[in-house]
């Protein structure tokens, strides 16, 4: 097994090499205003929406900046991960662009959607228990037994990186935003979009959001080291169940967040009508936490100039149709 894993730190320059890298190959996705949401929140806010990004999330930038990193042997032998669902189809995707190999390791109950996606873009795709079985110990056993190189959803400089570039487009396109709010599962979003403001928006304060149901990131800030909870399976944010920030990750958020913040369940469907009744986009739970957060979370930004992030639209339609219906 090999692993794109580097102990150095990413930078806000490596978010600048990037958004370079990545040009021409990702999406620069629009940013939408709402008059109604800003008077609802009294603020000005901006619209950054990853949904419309390829293979329908934020995870396409991470992933291609980092699997175009690999040498020739590494692109033969091929890529190797595990992710309930948007880095999953962001890594086939990426890959089958780069013509090599990918296995994905998914959580049996991911959303159907994402697993066909997954498959369609021309992943092997295999599946675990994400109640019994721990995700990491069978992709690093699976990517010892086939050479394959192991680049996981967020704790990886050159995934941070590329997912920083999503905030660097928005802060590039709307200056002077006051407030940056952003969705957390495993911290690479944030930990980039922190770097992305560090470049060139210091002011900007830079607000993480979690599900209620799993939020580790949160629990780590105020313990002041990284807090590991049980698998949160009761969030409707799938792409937000993880169990714990990566040492990368949390180093950045520590030293540079202003904090994070929590939404409910209820909370992300409210936030979901409103883009499909409003705004008319397809968002799925994960990609509502920012906007949830801001509306939610106690944060005054009256009167503000506000970033948020739409970080995916990948919903099963069934699935999508009853959050709206209830």
């Amino acid at each position: 097994m090999t692993t794109l894993l580097s102990q150095l730190q990413p930078t806000a320059q490596d978010v600048i090499n990037a958004a370079h890298h990545l040009k021409g190959l990702v999406h620069r996705t629009p940013v939408l205003r709402s008059s109604t949401a800003d008077e609802m929140l009294g603020a000005q806010l901006f619209f950054k929406c990853e949904n419309l990004q390829r293979t329908g999330a934020f995870k396409f930038r991470g992933a291609f900046n980092a699997l175009s990193q690999f040498d020739d042997e590494q692109r033969e032998r091929g890529v190797i991960t595990f992710s309930a669902g948007n880095h999953a189809q962001a890594i086939a995707l990426a890959a089958r662009l780069l013509d090599m190999p990918a296995l994905i390791l998914m959580p049996e109950d991911a959303p159907a959607s994402k697993m066909a996606a997954t498959r369609q873009y021309g992943a092997q795709v295999a599946t675990y228990n994400p109640v019994t079985e721990d995700r990491e110990t069978i992709c690093q056993r699976l990517a010892l037994e086939r050479g394959m190189t192991l680049v996981p959803p967020s704790e990886h400089i050159h995934v941070i990186a590329g997912q920083g570039t999503a905030a660097l487009e928005l802060l590039e396109e709307v200056p002077r935003l006051d407030y940056l709010f952003v969705g957390v599962g495993g911290g690479g979003q944030l930990a980039g979009s922190l770097l992305a403001a560090k470049a060139v928006a210091p002011l900007c304060r830079v607000y993480g959001v979690e599900p209620e149901a799993g939020n580790d990131g949160q629990q780590s800030l105020r313990a002041g080291h990284i807090v590991r909870i049980p698998y949160p399976r009761s969030t409707i944010a799938d792409g937000a169940q993880a169990q714990a920030l990566g040492p990368l990750a949390f180093d950045i958020i520590q030293r540079e967040a202003e904090g994070i913040v929590t939404a409910s369940d209820p909370q992300l469907v409210q936030a979901m009508r409103f883009f499909a009744e409003r705004m008319k986009i397809v968002v799925e739970p994960t990609g509502a936490l920012a906007f949830a957060g801001a509306q939610h979370a106690g944060v005054d930004i009256r009167g503000a100039r506000v970033g948020i992030i739409i970080s995916g639209g990948n919903v099963d339609l069934p699935r999508y149709a009853r959050f709206l219906a209830d």
